[in-house]
């Protein structure tokens, strides 16, 4: 079990007229090598929660174990803590501060007291888990490079701490559609590649629907939805009622689907549709 979250509240602000509990109760098992995608609107208590999968916050109530650790433990090195869950926060690229790619991505393994060599090695690695290529960028200044390359170089900097869990915090916020395309692509593969736990929090139906293998619907602190893609969206009155909604294209399949037009069930993106109608075409022609 990569992560384990057994009873979990957290208050913000308690004893004062600003009191807010932002987990209610949270109990949930993430196994080693999944990609989980945490829904919720804002407020709902998505990153609240992640934020206690790495030590930055402690909850009130309840116990977090990461690898069979106990992390919300007295005396607890929050410092290890750090090296297995790695937490790319919204808008990363915020957080890029050194004059070249390089110096940025190396800055997170040098204070793990790695010798240069190694460290060099992993931002290579890095680098190249995220479709950056090292000879062309590593000197470049990370205010050169466009939206979706900042981004990767940021993700690099996580990834080049070979954490054990990786957690994303809305990833493609303010990307173009290419640029989020690329930069859930490089992380599906560094999910593919390295078979680490991967969590993103996301917004996007879409986004979730495609890349995840397991969906968490949080609402006002609360875990109310949880399983695959197909389990969770056959609920659309409940994800409309807590502010979300399903993918467009399984919302189309149920107009089509009233029209008489059924082209299967589980179909939430456009690849699955274009494959369901090329079937279904098919079907008609040879019948």
């Amino acid at each position: 079990m990569a992560i384990k979250i057994e009873n979990v509240s957290y208050v913000y602000d308690k004893g004062s007229p600003f009191e807010t509990k932002a987990l209610d109760d949270v109990t949930l098992d993430i196994s080693q090598g999944e990609f989980i995608g945490l829904i919720g609107h804002t407020g709902s208590g998505k990153s609240t929660l992640i934020q206690h999968l790495n030590g930055l916050l402690k909850p009130s109530t309840g116990r977090i174990w990461i690898h069979q650790n106990e992390i919300t433990a007295p005396k607890v090195n929050l410092n290890d803590v750090r090296k297995k869950v790695g937490l790319v926060f919204q808008y990363p690229e915020y957080q890029l501060f050194e004059e070249t790619i390089e110096k940025d991505i190396a800055f997170g393994p040098i204070q793990l007291g790695l010798k240069a060599d190694e460290v060099k090695e992993r931002v290579i690695e890095a680098m190249e888990l995220v479709g950056l290529d090292y000879e062309t960028n590593k000197d470049r200044s990370p205010f050169e490079l466009s939206g979706g390359q900042k981004r990767r170089a940021a993700i690099a900097g996580v990834v080049a701490m070979r954490p054990e869990v990786l957690i994303l915090d809305e990833p493609t916020a303010g990307l173009d559609p290419i640029g989020r395309e690329d930069v859930l692509k490089q992380i599906k593969m560094l999910h593919k590649q390295n078979g680490i736990t991967v969590i993103l929090v996301s917004h996007s139906m879409e986004e979730v629907a495609r890349y995840t293998d397991r969906i968490l619907v949080m609402d006002q602190g609360k875990m109310i939805l949880n399983g695959t893609p197909g389990d969770v969206f056959k609920h659309s009155q409940k994800l409309k009622e807590v502010g979300l909604g399903i993918p467009q294209v399984t919302e189309l399949m149920d107009r089509l689907k009233l029209k008489g037009i059924d082209l299967g069930d589980h179909i939430f993106t456009v690849e699955q549709a274009h494959d369901a109608l090329v079937a279904f075409l098919g079907g008609r022609n040879h019948a």
